[in-house]
């Protein structure tokens, strides 16, 4: 096991611990750390007196409280030292509880704090060394290195912590975005979802009703074209129920194998079966139109061609009372402009119904446009622009 891997079970432990006793430990060990010079004296030195290990516990004592008061603190100990300092000559090896209190108010302390204590304690440890007797040059290099150093880890300590800070605040930032995304993904499918639903059962329950109020007129005049219709209104229905399924799809975890089976949604070449289904189904004569080169179209846009004619057409069914119905696709370098007309009694309302609306929403989500109105000889018209990419030219089945 590496020493890293030991060591960073400690340090987290040691963050996560009680902050006052941690700091209280730490307190006792700098007391401790400052009694030894007098317990253990070098050759010259006075022995602990309860007075001298007084002021000594002044320089220790304090830091229990270094995170609440940090200044305060800082000023105890900064008053403190030099009088160690200067009741037991010479001063104390290492300014340990300096170096601790230096450090804190580094890192927590405000910017003209930080700066009058280190200015404070450079000072000080310059006239305490010049009144020490045998001061030697390293010696001051070293009480001063202790101080810039201890005041220098306290600042890198502060960065650290508003990095950490803004890390954590940019991530909580990422999260709320990334739950916004999700939300408006899952709103936008939902809307997707139910503008498919409606065109696919708006379509199939108008072609259906058609056909069941003919059905009782023909039952007994004509058996053959009754039973006709009620074979439209059966395979409309399946037709109708293969397409839900295929939507509905979406909404469940998708099982192995499962996605061999799904037809894909219908498109642009599916419009002629469309038309053909229309036109036997609801007795109305259609027509498919085609000018220009046909081009590729992104998938989306290929669902929002097809659904936009079949709601079109949906709409002819159930209220325009028209006679036949023209479907024109006009390719362009850019666009294919599609056109539904009929000559039918024209709009009754303004605005629409959900299906209208439907229309605007789908050609909006491709990055198109849509208009509806009164057609140049009267009846209804839908002119939906669709973007197009470039590439190899598109066929019609």
């Amino acid at each position: 096991m590496s020493f890293r891997n030991v060591l960073t079970p400690v340090v987290t432990r040691w963050r996560t611990a009680n902050p006052y006793a941690v700091d209280a430990a730490l307190a006792a060990l700098v007391l401790f750390a400052v009694s030894l010079q007098w317990i253990f004296p070098s050759e010259g030195d006075e022995r602990l007196t309860w007075r001298g290990w007084l002021i000594g516990a002044a320089t220790a004592v304090p830091l229990i409280w270094r995170r609440r008061a940090p200044f305060a603190t800082a000023c105890v100990v900064s008053v403190a030292t030099p009088v160690q300092a200067v009741y037991h000559a010479p001063p104390p090896d290492v300014m340990y509880g300096g170096m601790v209190a230096l450090y804190t108010i580094a890192a927590q302390g405000r910017r003209w704090e930080r700066r009058l204590m280190l200015v404070g304690w450079l000072i000080g440890v310059v006239v305490t060394m010049h009144h020490k007797d045998g001061e030697r040059a390293y010696e001051y290099a070293f009480q001063l290195m202790s101080v810039v150093c201890a005041y220098a880890l306290g600042m890198l300590a502060r960065v650290q912590r508003a990095y950490t800070a803004e890390l954590e605040d940019r991530a909580g930032r990422l999260e709320r975005e990334r739950a916004a995304d999700t939300a408006r993904a899952r709103a936008e499918e939902r809307a997707r979802i139910a503008r498919d639903m409606h065109d696919i059962l708006a379509h199939a329950v108008s072609l259906m009703v058609v056909q069941a109020e003919a059905g009782p007129v023909v039952v007994r005049k004509d058996p053959e074209r009754a039973e006709a219709a009620f074979d439209t209104i059966a395979s409309t229905g399946r037709d109708a129920m293969a397409q839900l399924r295929r939507i509905l799809g979406v909404l469940k975890e998708e099982r192995p194998g499962e996605a061999a089976g799904r037809l894909p949604q219908p498109g642009v070449a599916a419009l002629p079966g469309l038309l053909r289904q229309v036109g036997q189904s609801a007795g109305l004569r259609t027509e498919l139109r085609t000018s220009g080169e046909p081009r590729p179209l992104p998938p989306d846009t290929e669902v929002a061609a097809y659904r936009v004619v079949q709601e079109a057409l949906t709409n002819t069914v159930k209220h325009a009372y028209a006679s036949c119905a023209t479907v024109q696709l006009d390719w362009a370098e850019d666009c294919l402009m599609l056109t539904v007309t009929d000559d039918g009694r024209g709009p009754s309302v303004s605005g629409g119904g959900h299906g209208l609306i439907g229309i605007r929403e789908r050609a909006s989500a491709c990055g198109g446009s849509a208009e509806t109105g009164s057609g140049p000889d009267g009846g209804f018209r839908v002119v939906v622009r669709l973007p197009v990419s470039a590439g190899r030219p598109a066929a019609l089945g």
